[in-house]
């Protein structure tokens, strides 16, 4: 074939009211809004680098990383954890950030652009990402509470408080301890179940607003704004994790907790279990599916090297998760030997007592007991192994390493092991300020980039919310606010956790796959890397190929297909603060409240059937009344399509390849500058049909 000769002024006159189709499925939003020449970029690839390193790495890398690492074979897990990430995460965030670049839309735009059917792929993205930022936002609204008490000597959840009607220590917090109580008493206030719902706690209430006022400023002009903000919020956390990093190294415990985390247990590898909770970390870790990644790539030059950046973000945010886990395992082995010291403290007390009472027992300790400082635990340990059977139950065993097994996760090791382990540094206040500071740092950056992920895609695919940027932020974060207050309530935290097992889990899973089986089934792998090379020219390995086609699909499936038989099996549950007796329970969901699951999932995932529905609909009307103008444009579109500048000097070379075995020539999936045609081979009356579906 041979390029395009001039047109004539009748096709000039046309092509040029009416665009290739390449420019309109790429710049143009669904209104006719040309959208390509005003679209905000990033400022420079530092903004870019931190928007989406600060968006992966969040409060999840600080306190479930940690915590899967902990309960699953310490260095074991980290093993299988860089296995599945480097087979599955790096590959679907690569796909994400190449689409999301080469597009230039955000998720609804992205699929819709693959195929109308697939538009409700975008928009479940979008429906999680509210969930996400309603109970995210809440978490920030804990950290803000916790830094506003922070600022007084001593902290306020350093002691118990007195009973002023009996003079004593309250029954609550005696029976627990000072950092759970006011954890689960002062900051929550927090029902004995869900089924009990209490009256609203006005300071939470108030933090609440000040979070979504903080976020609604930082994204009033896009990413513009809250880019600026990135500088200090991606950055900070570093910061204040090597300090804690440096400090804790020097405590009582640190080897030990070190020592706990490293030593792997490759039984692990053998349970299906750890395999789900690794692969599950993986996928939440990078933020596959939330449509945040496509939507910060999609402000990118379109010859960014996204393939670097996949890499790059990828590796950051584990070793983020790696510093993290090494200083909670050092506070944790802080707070477990201060634990261990206070138990044998106690039993030598009670040792000493008995030996006033009973003289010449010959199991009693042979190190002196009136000088407890001198007792080693390892010391104790011995003699209790020898003499525990006749010491009687009042003595117990200090086992350093069964206290470290203990293990928190969530709110549990930021509200609670960690305000406890802070108490005991010196000038708790200062490391207080700057551990909840790092903590609303991690959920702002995170934060911004699930806001992001709801309005680029709006913005894109509506021309009137595009026009309207600030009015669009503001109502979603009122919105946000609105909905947020039943997190507010004395029973809000059940429903947080709620919303963090069960609304977003497997409706994004179901959205990523989808959205895997769009670039590798529908659009084809071979035309998505034809359309990379094009972009980055050079073109990635062929491994991706059958990595998207197979083993990321098989690995999603599969850790479907495992999460819904074990909500099944196990049934949905969480747990409960028993004021009574000052611990912790399990409890089944309620009957509404399980419903209250299945809804949430079920109105998370319907988008995708809809749209599908939706578009087969409308494709049968247009067949069934075709209009004059709407078939001289199709006439038009087979004839011509416009071709790449750089590919002007061989037109046999210059088409972009077809999938194998694909019926006929086709549009690139990037957008380009020059107005360049070429004239296609007609096509058979039966390929429209084809084409229809494809959207290409």
């Amino acid at each position: 074939m041979t390029e395009k000769p001039a047109l004539e002024d009748e096709e000039r006159s046309w092509l040029e009211a009416g665009q290739s189709e390449t420019h309109l499925t790429t710049l143009s939003s669904p209104d006719g809004d040309e959208a390509g020449d005003d679209r905000p970029a990033w400022d420079s690839k530092i903004q870019y680098v931190l928007a989406q390193v600060g968006f992966s790495v969040g409060l999840g890398n600080v306190w479930r990383f940690p915590y899967l690492c902990h309960q699953n074979g310490g260095g074991a897990f980290m093993l299988l954890y860089v296995f599945l990430l480097l087979i599955v995460g790096v590959p679907l965030f690569f796909m994400e950030l190449a689409a999301g670049q080469s597009i230039r839309q955000g998720s609804i735009g992205v699929w819709k652009h693959i195929s109308p059917k697939l538009a409700g792929i975008g928009y479940s993205s979008c429906v999680v990402c509210f969930y996400v930022a309603l109970y995210y936002n809440v978490i920030i609204a804990w950290s803000l509470f916790y830094l506003g008490n922070s600022f007084q000597s001593p902290l306020p959840w350093e002691q118990c408080p007195t009973d002023v009607t009996t003079n004593d220590t309250v029954r609550e917090c005696a029976k627990s301890s000072p950092t759970s109580y006011f954890w689960f008493r002062k900051a929550l206030n927090i029902t004995n179940s869900i089924e009990e719902s209490g009256e609203f706690n006005p300071v939470m209430t108030g933090c609440l607003l000040a979070a979504w006022a903080i976020v609604s400023l930082a994204m009033i002009k896009g990413i513009k704004s809250s880019a600026k903000v990135m500088y200090f919020s991606s950055v900070f956390p570093y910061v204040v994790l090597f300090i804690f990093l440096i400090r804790g190294s020097m405590l009582d415990g640190a080897f030990e907790g070190l020592s706990y985390m490293f030593y792997p247990k490759l039984e692990i590898w053998g349970n299906m279990q750890v395999w789900r909770q690794a692969a599950t970390q993986v996928f939440f870790a990078l933020g596959l599916g939330y449509g945040s990644v496509i939507a910060y790539s999609s402000y990118n030059p379109v010859n960014n090297n996204c393939h670097r950046d996949a890499l790059m973000v990828s590796g950051i945010n584990f070793m983020t998760s790696v510093l993290a886990s090494l200083v909670v395992f050092i506070v944790l082995g802080f707070r477990a030997k201060n634990i261990v010291l206070n138990c044998v403290s106690e039993n030598l007390q009670r040792l000493s007592v008995m030996a006033g009472q009973e003289t010449n027992q010959h199991w009693f300790p042979w190190f002196d007991m009136s000088n407890v400082s001198s007792v080693s635990v390892a010391d104790y340990s011995e003699w209790y192994s020898h003499y525990s059977s006749m010491v009687g139950p009042q003595i117990t065993d200090c086992n350093l390493e069964e206290e470290m097994k203990k293990g928190v996760e969530g709110t549990g090791l930021a509200f609670i092991a960690f305000t406890e382990v802070m108490a005991l540094f010196p000038v708790p206040p200062f490391w207080s300020t700057l551990f909840f500071l790092m903590l609303l740092n991690l959920g702002l950056s995170t934060m911004f980039g699930t806001i992001q992920g709801i309005l680029t895609p709006l913005m894109d695919n509506f021309s009137l919310l595009g026009r309207h940027r600030t009015l669009l932020t503001v109502f979603c974060c009122a919105l946000g606010f609105v909905i947020g207050l039943l997190f507010t309530m004395r029973s809000g935290n059940y429903f947080v956790t709620m919303f963090d097992d069960y609304s977003a889990t497997l409706p994004l899973v179901i959205v990523v796959i989808f959205e895997t089986i769009s670039v590798s089934w529908v659009y084809g792998t071979d035309r998505f890397l034809d359309d990379i090379e094009v972009m980055l020219k050079w073109r990635p390995p062929v491994v991706y190929k059958y990595l998207w086609k197979y083993v990321c699909l098989f690995a999603m499936v599969g850790m479907l297909a495992a999460s819904l038989l074990r909500l099944v099996l196990k049934g949905p549950t969480y747990t409960a603060w028993n004021q009574t007796t000052g611990s912790e329970m399990t409890l089944p969901y309620p009957g509404w409240a399980q419903t209250m699951i299945v809804l949430l999932i079920v109105f998370a995932s319907l988008p995708v059937p809809i749209g599908y529905i939706y578009s087969m609909l409308k494709a049968r009307r247009a067949r069934d009344t075709p209009s004059p103008e709407s078939a001289g444009h199709e006439m038009h579109r087979e004839l011509y399509t416009k071709c790449s500048s750089i590919d002007q000097l061989d037109s046999s070379s210059n088409l972009v390849p077809a999938e194998q075995g694909a019926a006929h020539p086709r549009t690139a999936f990037l957008s380009v500058g020059s107005e360049h045609y070429r004239l296609l081979p007609q096509q058979e009356d039966d390929d429209d049909e084809e084409e229809e579906d494809t959207g290409l």
